[in-house]
């Protein structure tokens, strides 16, 4: 990720104001450039499509693309994050609808493609971020290698391969699928 060139600090109502919103990250004030290549993106969107199936058929509750940005970091009120999928399960928001704005609760579940300039203290310190925020898995996409790692809370970290089955432990019950088919024409 790279610093916007810019010296204007910035709020999570100016960065929602954004006409490209979404694509920017707000991290200390500044606007962080959120960079995704083809393949990761095209990785996330298989994940995103499977999961997004597997919930609305079940009726789990909302599954959001890469452009819902959540604000709950409570050491960095200002900061706001996107994933590149996430899922918040039923009874936790409102009416079952998503807010207006950001979201301000933790979602269940993360997904995180990493991208060919992501670096590793960057990766690890958004995990962490997340995890602390609340949230109960983290799901790390490696395209270029077709490998998964899950992050939990309790610190472990279970690594999957193209051989594997992915499954949504308790956080998505009854989810599982091959780790082969989020990698599919990768």
């Amino acid at each position: 990720m790279a610093l916007a060139a810019t010296a204007t600090l910035y709020t999570p109502d100016d960065l929602l104001a954004l006409p490209e919103q979404g694509r920017y990250e707000l991290i200390d004030g500044y606007l962080v450039e959120r960079k995704m290549g083809a393949i990761s993106s095209y990785a996330a969107t298989n994940m995103l499509g499977l999961l997004w199936y597997f919930v609305h058929n079940h009726n789990l509750g909302l599954v959001f693309q890469a452009n819902c940005g959540y604000q709950l970091f409570a050491e960095a009120p200002g900061r706001v994050r996107f994933a590149d999928a996430s899922f918040i399960r039923r009874g936790r928001l409102p009416e079952e609808r998503p807010p207006q704005g950001y979201c301000q609760l933790a979602p269940d579940l993360v997904v995180e493609a990493v991208s060919p300039h992501d670096t590793a203290a960057e990766l690890e310190a958004k995990i962490a971020q997340w995890l602390a925020a609340g949230v109960r898995l983290v799901w790390v996409l490696y395209p270029e290698s077709k490998r998964l790692q899950i992050h939990r809370p309790d610190g472990t970290v279970t690594k999957l391969q193209t051989t594997d089955q992915l499954v949504g432990e308790d956080v998505v019950p009854g989810f599982q699928c091959q780790v082969a088919d989020i990698f599919q024409g990768v």
